[in-house]
């Protein structure tokens, strides 16, 4: 660490990509800081950077060079590190930008917690809902997907690790926590078989967490990352219509609606029917609740009818936000030599009509929101921006017009009182009277 972070000295981070950066950030953050570095809230302030990747698309690349340049720019003097999984396929180009002083790629990362930790673990964290990593990397290999390329193999943290951790944080003040991992069906493969001898999944671990924080149930919520259709069976909707913890929101790693594209995409294992069915038979448990979707959209050879099929399924699931993103070739993937590569202007305009469809079923979902008599509000900053249970933006408002800092981190339940650009306005209960 001491070409790095040496006691005294000033950091800034920057974090792209998804939630297991942000958790994996603020470990690094947490071992510097035992070392005697401080934390500063900009560029300019600082004496060194670290900009953790991310290398999923094209476009998350070409974000990473103007990120890396425009921090440059902000403070010319500081040394920048960049690791994470960007760095792990372009080390030499990336050491190459302006600022740059040493390239860490992804399966060295953990090297940046020594000598002051020798795993990746978060005793604070610097949003208002947490990220618990339980699983890192995959074993999978769709063939769109730069991933297994970037963080490696599956491997799953300990389950008495986990437990240790969301305990402590919620022990802290939290209230909302999100587990997370690159793909949550293979959490627990590569860990010692649970009672009997059955091979541990997501799904034991959730129980467990229930077992553990069960004290904490009616004041605190877990949520859940992407999980897969493939993995949504009597298990999940055993563990999930009997929880007291988690929050009625699901997000789907379905990326097609197409059996076929599925396939070509080496996502045969499921059918995306089977997550339509498993939504249907939560309904019973979750009579309200909040669903996304990955869709990846412009897959080489997906033809018109097959998109018009995506399409369609999507129309009859009940979405109520989507992520939507066109086919970029990854460099050292299967798809990045399939013939039937799509136009890219095609490409565009079938992402288009994914994402209005999707922004229309959202604006019918936040409307119905707008009109629950009631919804507890994870508090994210002072202007009282929020989400509730349902996965819907919310902002508390009063009469006072008083600022919502003592509400951050806490779960206010509010009764909805109107709607503004698509977030729901919530009068806190404690305001009422």
């Amino acid at each position: 660490m001491s070409d790095t972070c040496e006691s005294k000295r000033r950091l800034f981070t920057a974090t792209l990509g998804c939630k297991i950066n942000q958790y994996e950030t603020q470990a690094i953050v947490e071992a510097w800081a035992a070392g005697g570095c401080t934390t500063v809230d900009r560029a300019d302030r600082a004496d060194i950077i670290l900009v953790n990747s991310c290398a999923v698309t094209s476009k998350a690349v070409a974000d990473l060079r103007k990120t890396v340049r425009r921090l440059h720019r902000e403070s010319p003097l500081a040394k920048i590190l960049v690791t994470g999984c960007a760095a792990q396929i372009l080390r030499d180009e990336l050491a190459d930008l302006p600022g740059v002083c040493r390239v860490v790629p992804q399966e060295r990362k953990a090297d940046l917690l020594r000598p002051h930790a020798e795993t990746f673990h978060v005793t604070d964290f610097p949003r208002a809902r947490p990220v618990v990593m339980v699983q890192d990397g995959c074993s999978h290999g769709c063939t769109y997907c730069i991933v297994p390329l970037t963080r490696g193999p599956s491997r799953s943290r300990d389950v008495p690790v986990i437990l240790d951790e969301a305990e402590a944080l919620l022990e802290k003040g939290f209230h909302e926590l999100i587990l997370s991992g690159v793909n949550l069906r293979q959490f627990g493969r590569d860990l010692a078989p649970g009672p009997g001898g059955a091979t541990l999944d997501f799904w034991d671990l959730l129980r467990a967490l229930e077992v553990r924080l069960a004290r904490f149930q009616g004041r605190a919520r877990l949520r859940l990352s992407s999980v897969e259709p493939g993995q949504l069976g009597d298990k999940a909707l055993d563990v999930l219509g009997g929880s007291r913890l988690v929050a009625p929101h699901l997000h789907l790693s379905l990326q097609a609606g197409d059996p076929e594209v599925l396939r070509r995409m080496g996502r045969g294992h499921y059918r995306a029917e089977q997550a339509e069915v498993f939504l249907q038979r939560l309904a019973a448990h979750w009579p309200l609740f909040g669903l996304g979707a990955d869709l990846l959209t412009g897959f080489p050879g997906e033809t018109q009818e097959q998109f018009e099929n995506t399409l369609n399924f999507c129309r009859r699931l009940p979405l109520t936000y989507a992520h939507v993103f066109p086919y970029s070739p990854r460099p050292g993937t299967a798809a990045a030599t399939m013939p039937d590569s799509l136009d890219p202007a095609e490409k565009k305009e079938r992402a288009a009509r994914l994402r209005a469809l999707a922004a229309s079923k959202r604006r019918e979902f936040v409307r119905h929101v707008a009109g629950l008599d009631r919804v507890d509000v994870l508090v994210q900053d002072a202007q009282g921006n929020g989400v509730c249970q349902y996965y819907a933006s919310c902002r508390l408002v009063s009469e006072s017009g008083a600022s919502h800092t003592r509400r951050i981190r806490k779960l206010v339940p509010g009764r909805p009182v109107g709607l503004e650009r698509g977030v729901v306005l919530v009068q806190p209960l404690d305001d009422l009277g």
